[in-house]
């Protein structure tokens, strides 16, 4: 994939994440290559920490540090040598973030799993927030805020091949193992999740397994991925997060939700874009059509992950998960 394209594609997505589009589009421009891309938004990143270390409150510091921790993420997503760097210090960053902007964050972390758990500790729910093949737990703050907003206690997480996780572990199919631990953890009786992207398989196929999640709702997941079909750019991706190219291939062959749909008993809300046609990866219709709780919202003109639409589909899954656990 080409520079121009590379930067089209990953716009809505990182606007949708939270990066200011005119400093997305100033340090994308300046790029005469994709390779430099994972040097270039560190060092966006690193300008984040100059200003949270002059700045005059704590408010200010931690909103810069959070920043940073995007910027460090979305280093992680180009041609990068440095991607576990990246991704360590996204993590350290959003830590920094939380310590200033609230201090009641927990780090929660198990085999195959880390991330940070919010909002009041005698909350009615708790969620759990799932990223998907190349993203984190610093991506999706904006849904972990919307769902804090409406009074549960969320949980945002990186699984295995996925951001701090990365480097040390390779993605796997039967996510409801990690999920289990994760709700042991947490000590909770049951759990929402929401999964994004690949995390909507993850959720789904949580949902179908794990009797403890009590609602689900899925964003650009894929029902089926099918390998000969997806981009190479998709593939060396996959063969990335699974460590080999035979691994990914067993994996891509695992992410099939026909047989596990029926079985999800609790209510399920699937989100699509209208515009988020990726060869190789079947939407989320057929999901919400064979689950028995199954309801489905698909935005027009909305890309992958909806970052082109927040509008249309962000508050009404946030009030849609918050009233189907509370």
């Amino acid at each position: 994939m080409n520079l121009a394209d590379f930067v089209e594609i990953n716009l809505s997505r990182a606007t949708g994440a939270g990066l200011d589009p005119h400093e997305y589009l100033r340090v994308t421009g300046e790029l005469s290559e994709l390779d430099r891309w994972g040097e270039a938004f560190m060092r966006a990143a690193r300008g984040h920490l100059e200003r949270a270390a002059q700045a005059d409150t704590a408010i200010s510091a931690g909103e810069h540090f959070r920043t940073a921790a995007r910027w460090f993420h979305f280093a992680t997503l180009g041609p990068n040598h440095e991607r576990a760097l990246a991704a360590a210090e996204a993590d350290t960053a959003m830590g920094r973030a939380l310590d200033l902007l609230d201090p009641e964050a927990r780090r929660i972390e198990g085999p195959g799993f880390a991330g940070w758990l919010r909002g009041p500790a005698g909350a009615a729910a708790t969620a759990i927030v799932v990223p998907g093949l190349d993203s984190g737990k610093e991506e999706f703050h904006d849904v972990t805020d919307a769902l804090l907003r409406r009074g549960l206690a969320v949980f945002t997480m990186d699984g295995p091949g996925q951001g701090a996780l990365a480097a040390t572990t390779t993605v796997r199919a039967d996510y409801h193992r990690v999920i289990g631990r994760v709700v042991d953890a947490l000590g909770a009786g049951s759990v929402g999740l929401v999964g994004l992207s690949l995390g909507g398989y993850y959720v789904a196929e949580s949902a179908a397994r794990e009797p403890r999640v009590a609602a689900a709702a899925t964003v650009s997941g894929p029902f089926r991925l099918i390998w000969d079909d997806l981009p190479p750019f998709l593939r060396d991706v996959v063969v990335q997060r699974a460590g080999g190219e035979d691994a990914a291939r067993r994996f891509t062959g695992q992410v099939d939700l026909s047989d596990l749909a029926p079985r999800i008993a609790c209510p399920l809300l699937v989100v699509d874009g209208g515009q988020d046609t990726v060869p190789g990866m079947v939407n989320g219709e057929q999901l919400a059509r064979l689950a028995p709780h199954g309801r489905y919202l698909c935005v027009p003109h909305g890309d992958h992950l909806l970052g082109n639409a927040r509008p249309d589909w962000l508050a009404t899954a946030a009030d849609w998960l918050s009233g189907a656990l509370t």
